[in-house]
């Protein structure tokens, strides 16, 4: 069965646009069909096709667990293709389906060459989003509560072991909630940089590592880490749109693809800016 302007108009992203609107653009989009078990992409691709689930069954994958299942008539990764970032699913159809498909570039130049239909969709865009992010921020409101309730009462028990008569358990029992809760203070919390705020460490001989996650304590950059010596130390520069930060840390933690280090105390004026980048960052998953 044809996809309809009416049908495709039920879907948030396309609500509001014109009939007439909505056939002009149902015309930009090839019909495909793919059998039962097709990958339509995996995790870490970069997007180049824009998708509509017209008939059939879609399931969204994380490692070889199952997140969703999609079903008709609903867009499939449609924040990914219109953003370019790359996957964090992998989508298998599990029955046969059929999908609407268009290229992301060719979708461009069409919006380029009709901004009045253009401009109806990117208003939903932005609303499917910012519906999203309250959605998001209320489920994070909820776990940071339950995780200041977790801490406090940490806090008292380990003021109870503090305070009660030592046993074989006492040092351990310190030791282990004193370690949960620094782990849990908010100075720890990673970040992942965005691409109005870029974070690059510059190394010694000149190489350059991005950095994917970041906190006023903690980095992590992508590949490896020339120059580190015996003992896991290294020096480099913190290259932010604001300034380079001379700093120096400990490898802490070293994988096939990423690297990750625990700063050592910096200088005032280098410690008041990474707080200042860190504090910019975290804005950004504010909505107000």
């Amino acid at each position: 069965m044809e996809v309809t302007p009416a049908a495709l108009r039920t879907l948030p992203l396309f609500a509001n646009i014109t009939e007439a609107h909505l056939t002009t653009l149902l015309a930009l989009f090839a019909r495909v069909t793919s059998p039962a078990g097709a990958v339509l992409f995996s995790v870490g691709d970069v997007p180049e096709d824009f998708l509509v689930l017209t008939h059939g069954e879609v399931e969204l994958l994380e490692g070889s667990e199952g997140r969703a299942v999609l079903r008709p008539l609903c867009p499939v990764g449609e924040l990914g293709a219109l953003t370019g970032l790359p996957r964090n699913t992998t989508a298998v159809t599990t029955v046969e389906s059929k999908l609407l498909s268009v290229r992301v570039s060719a979708l461009m130049e069409f919006f380029e060459r009709h901004g009045d239909i253009a401009f109806p969709f990117y208003h939903n865009l932005l609303a499917v989003v910012a519906d999203k992010v309250r959605r998001d921020r209320r489920r994070i409101e909820e776990m940071r509560g339950n995780l200041m309730r977790t801490q406090k009462a940490m806090k008292a028990l380990r003021d109870k072991v503090l305070g009660s008569e030592e046993s074989p358990l006492s040092a351990p029992l310190f030791e282990l909630l004193e370690d949960l809760i620094e782990h849990n203070r908010r100075g720890h919390y990673r970040l992942l940089p965005v691409r109005p705020l870029p974070a690059v460490l510059r190394l010694d001989d000149g190489q350059t590592r991005e950095v994917c996650e970041l906190s006023e304590s903690v980095l992590r950059v992508t590949g490896d880490l020339p120059g580190v010596d015996a003992e896991g130390r290294f020096g480099a520069v913190l290259v932010l749109p604001t300034g380079e930060l001379a700093l120096s840390g400990r490898v802490t933690l070293t994988a096939p693809d990423f690297v990750e280090f625990e700063l050592d105390p910096l200088i005032e004026p280098y410690r008041a800016a990474l707080e200042d980048h860190v504090t910019r960052t975290r804005l950004l998953d504010l909505v107000l």
